[in-house]
C-alpha cells in the first residue's frame, strides 16, 4: 500500500529515536550466543503500532529480539 507523507512528516519520522532495537541471536553453545544489531522500531503516532526497519537479514536461523534501547547505543548513535 502506497503511503503519501508530507515531506516535514517523514523528516521528523526519520529524526526520532527508535523505540526499539532489532538483534539478530544465534546460539553458539549453551553459554554463549551472538548479537549483531539488524535494524530498529518505532512506534506508530497513534500507539497502535510499529515500524520496523531491517537492515539486514539473518540467513543462518537464529532469532530476531528486539530491545529498548541501552543509555551506551544511544550515546554511540548506533
Amino acid at each position: 500500500m502506497a503511503r503519501n507523507f508530507k515531506k516535514n512528516d517523514k523528516q521528523s519520522r526519520e529524526a526520532k529515536a527508535p523505540s526499539l532495537i532489532a538483534y539478530h541471536v544465534e546460539d553458539k553453545g549453551q553459554d554463549k550466543s551472538f548479537w549483531t544489531r539488524i535494524g530498529a522500531a518505532w512506534d506508530h503516532e497513534d500507539g497502535k503500532g510499529l515500524t520496523l526497519q531491517l537492515d539486514l537479514l539473518p540467513v543462518a536461523g537464529g532469532r530476531i529480539v528486539l530491545r529498548e534501547p541501552s543509555e551506551a547505543t544511544e550515546e554511540k548513535g548506533a
